[in-house]
């Protein structure tokens, strides 16, 4: 069959991705970014985790419960704006119904998160990325018993998704990483995790798109865009048009938009999470900072050191729509607990920074074809975005195959001409 022209729609990573995991198999591909670089939104400053040990979807009950109580709590882990609005009220109506999938959906995570990792790796280890990948492990740690008890019990789903950690002392997480100060219960570190920085990765995998005849369209937003299960455009608000065969729509949480237009529901809701990157200055200060990646679980906060002179803590979660504002209020919890857990962290320099997780009420990104043929979705990763987007683009290459293999049984016989 002749070369199938796609239509990738978002740059960041999980766009990204998608082209690359495309274009090696050998399909042309234009990828439209409203930025005028790859991975400049969500994708441009997040907590730097790539963490199977994050598998657990926060489908379960005390999720619900924790949101109630922290409503009116501005500075809370887990914010909910109480304006309603339909968009609101049916994804939390529908997350509240995924909580008896909580158990097969984070096993179901866990091994997606170990597959990715083969060709996230590979992919960088290919094209000779750089992104500050330090491969340390991450440490949760915990305050108290309830909240190890806990995750004891994520730890047995997180095994029988294929992923091993494993329970450690305080003592012997003051080993693991001797820069974390205060009094733990306790805590449990994988290995097998890693962190790096999304943007950086983001942007080297762009480059290597280019390299392989990806045309990337920056600086471009789209208008419309239309399929007629054969052929599909993308009207950008230029004017200007873009035809292929198929789309694929990677645009996070601007993806339930586009959705409606190709007559597909996806209930993507935007959940805001802030980071603050600490520029680590002084010698005292990188001396001071942890190389171990660690998520607090009471905090719902995670770190990542990033070459020698950055510190990356990020988290929260806030539902208050399409709304990217940085609020004091929200920084000003991490700055405090990088006060607290690393004292000798000067935290004079911060840079704060807002993105919006695309998140899908099952806590299951959405890859695969929409109701007409030729349009695929690799889209609501949530915030495991960037640990689950290699294998999600490589899942989407392979429904891209089937369309392929359906369109060759399905194309009209032309008879020979008469003699």
């Amino acid at each position: 069959m002749a070369q199938q022209h796609l239509i990738v729609i978002g740059g960041g990573i999980t766009g990204v991705t998608s082209a690359y995991a495309l274009a090696r198999q050998g399909h042309r591909v234009t990828l439209i970014e409203k930025h005028r670089y790859a991975g400049m939104e969500t994708s441009h400053a997040n907590g730097g985790q790539l963490s199977a040990s994050n598998a657990e979807t926060w489908t379960h009950p005390s999720t619900l419960l924790k949101g109630i109580k922290w409503m009116l709590k501005a500075d809370a882990p887990l914010l909910v704006n109480p304006k309603p609005s339909w968009h609101k009220l049916s994804w939390f109506a529908e997350f509240a119904a995924s909580i008896p999938k909580y158990r097969d959906n984070t096993i179901a995570t866990a091994k997606l998160a170990i597959a990715a990792r083969e060709h996230l790796f590979g992919w960088a280890q290919a094209e000779g990325i750089d992104f500050d990948l330090k491969q340390q492990g991450i440490l949760h740690i915990y305050r108290d018993k309830a909240g190890f008890d806990h995750a004891g019990e994520v730890s047995k789903l997180l095994a029988e998704g294929g992923l091993p950690r494993r329970a450690v002392t305080p003592d012997e997480m003051r080993a693991i990483e001797p820069t974390l100060a205060g009094d733990y219960y306790g805590g449990y570190f994988t290995e097998s995790d890693s962190t790096g920085d999304i943007h950086k990765f983001t942007h080297g995998l762009s480059l290597a798109c280019e390299r392989l005849g990806v045309k990337l369209l920056t600086g471009q937003t789209v208008a419309r865009v239309q399929s007629d299960g054969a052929s599909a455009t993308v009207t950008l608000s230029s004017g200007e048009v873009v035809s292929g065969h198929a789309v694929v729509v990677c645009a996070g949480v601007h993806s339930r938009a586009l959705g409606a237009q190709l007559g597909d529901r996806l209930n993507v809701y935007p959940v805001k999470g802030y980071s603050i990157t600490v520029m680590l200055n002084d010698e005292a200060s990188q001396a001071a900072a942890p190389q171990v990646s660690l998520l607090d679980d009471e905090t719902k906060l995670v770190t990542s050191r990033l070459g020698v002179d950055r510190f990356r803590v990020a988290g929260t979660a806030e539902f208050n729509g399409m709304n990217l504002d940085i609020r004091a209020d929200r920084i000003r919890p991490l700055v405090n607990w990088v006060n607290q857990c690393f004292p000798g962290v000067s935290t004079r320099r911060v840079e704060p920074w807002a993105g919006l997780r695309p998140m899908m009420p099952d806590m299951l990104p959405r890859v695969g074809p929409g109701r007409r043929p030729n349009v695929f979705y690799n889209t609501g990763h949530g915030h495991l975005g960037w640990t689950l987007s290699a294998i999600t683009a490589h899942q989407l290459t392979g429904h891209v195959a089937q369309w392929q293999a359906q369109q060759r049984h399905t194309r009209p016989v032309i008879p020979a001409p008469a003699v």
